[in-house]
């Protein structure tokens, strides 16, 4: 690509810079060419998730199907456990290093990880090897998308045209919720084409096979993006590293922190574990749960642009207000209904409901965050501050709710959500009205 786009660290001295056709043009290529990275990663991630009904036995003694999703779920969150090792680990090389260096070395490790899950021999074979090779894999995964989201996050946020930074940057969310769409509808299609005793035997690998060919093609897109990252990065002594983040930007760490932390259990709620809910919950056949939460993420992954150019009129700090505010007002409603409905048409509308809430904090998840800190230490900044969230919250969300049910309790978990939304409220109020960093960047 012969034309650069100037480091994030740059910043319009009295007007704001008014791009060519051109730079326009190497702008959103770049906003592809992440994203389309970051969609394979996330596919690549979430396929443990929708594939695990039918692969739960083959790691697992034979139980309680309960008890075996509780498993996998465990594992499931095991991963999330290796995200703020990664958030670090990326955080400092993208901020150091550069972004795009930071990128490909993530979606390599995913390439690996998805390659390893998909040969693994099962429980019968080789007993409790199987079940410690599936998490040793998981953490492998963990840590690489740990280090994704930041990166990724962070360099569509820069390379965004100023003024419609909400609306491009919702395009991280956008293939991140297309990784799962992918996911669900890899399952759905397998369906039609297998068994359920051949998914059951065997068909769970062909996901993870999926995966592992489509993050080769994504290394070879990231390849050709162009570096946003300066030479300043190399030059201060403390760019990404966790003095110079704690030592100056404390406060935004930890209010990206406090928000995160609701955003991502109330995400993982209305989406990975919303298909288990709808078939060990409200009792709906696999296929049908499939085909739901199908249309429910083909339309949640429409709301993004949506919800994202709506801040750029209204304000992040609205966005993440109506958010926290309306997951408290609605988040117990909204799952109770979905408890007692037997129709799969009410539960998607009961879904759509939910995830329209969440849009408001997902299509600017990566912007409001990249906001809040200097490029420096912006990588590490977002990273770090979403891995330890997510990792808590999000990536619990799913054994907390399994467990709770099981122990006779699951209206629990609604109230616990809805606890989380009232903390993410609160520290939204602590937003600025008018962000800190990337306002003036080019």
């Amino acid at each position: 690509m012969s034309a650069t786009i100037p480091s994030a660290g740059e910043s319009a001295s009295t007007t704001p810079r008014q791009y060519t056709a051109e730079e326009k043009r190497h702008r959103i290529f770049a906003i592809v060419g992440a994203s389309s990275g970051n969609l394979v990663e996330w596919f690549d991630f979430y396929v443990y998730a929708f594939s695990a009904l039918y692969f739960a036995g083959a790691f697992f003694p034979k139980s309680d199907p309960t008890v075996q999703l509780l498993n996998t779920a465990g594992v499931f969150a095991a991963g999330f456990l290796m995200r703020p090792i990664g958030g670090w680990l990326f955080g400092r090389i993208a901020d150091r290093v550069g972004r795009k260096t930071s990128m490909l070395i993530s979606v390599s490790m995913m390439c690996a990880g998805s390659l390893v899950i998909a040969c693994l021999p099962t429980y019968a074979q080789i007993g409790a090897w199987a079940p410690f090779l599936l998490l040793m894999a998981r953490l492998f995964q963990g840590l690489s998308v740990g280090g994704e989201y930041g990166t990724t996050a962070t360099y569509m946020s820069e390379v965004a045209l100023r003024g419609q930074r909400g609306f491009f940057s919702s395009f991280q969310y956008v293939t991140l919720i297309g990784g799962q769409l992918l996911a669900v509808l890899v399952i759905v299609v397998l369906e039609q084409l297998l068994t359920e005793d051949e998914l059951r035997a065997w068909g769970w690998r062909i996901p993870f096979v999926i995966g592992a060919i489509t993050a080769v093609v994504a290394m070879f897109l990231r390849r050709s993006l162009t570096e946003t990252h300066g030479s300043q990065g190399e030059k201060n002594k403390e760019a990404g590293t966790m003095a110079g983040l704690f030592k100056h930007h404390k406060a935004a760490f930890f209010t990206v922190l406090g928000y995160t932390a609701g955003g991502s259990l109330i995400f993982y709620t209305f989406t990975t574990y919303m298909q288990k809910f709808l078939v060990n919950t409200v009792h709906l056949p696999n296929k049908t749960a499939s085909y739901v939460m199908t249309c429910a993420l083909f339309v949640y992954m429409c709301m993004q642009p949506v919800f994202g150019a709506l801040s750029d009129r209204i304000g992040r700090r609205n966005n993440m207000l109506l958010f926290g505010g309306l997951g408290v007002l609605f988040t117990v409603p909204i799952l109770t209904a979905l408890q007692h409905v037997t129709s799969p048409y009410v539960a998607f509308v009961l879904i759509i409901a939910a995830l329209a809430i969440v849009s408001f904090y997902t299509s600017i998840s990566g912007i409001v965050k990249a906001e809040m800190f200097p490029p420096e230490v912006r990588a590490l900044g977002v990273g770090l501050a979403y891995a330890v969230g997510n990792a808590i919250f999000g990536g619990s969300a799913e054994y907390v709710a399994l467990a709770l049910k099981s122990e006779g309790h699951e209206t629990s978990f609604y109230w616990y959500v809805t606890v989380m939304m009232v903390i993410a409220f609160l520290v939204s109020l602590r937003l600025p009205r008018q962000a800190s960093y990337l306002h003036h960047d080019h």
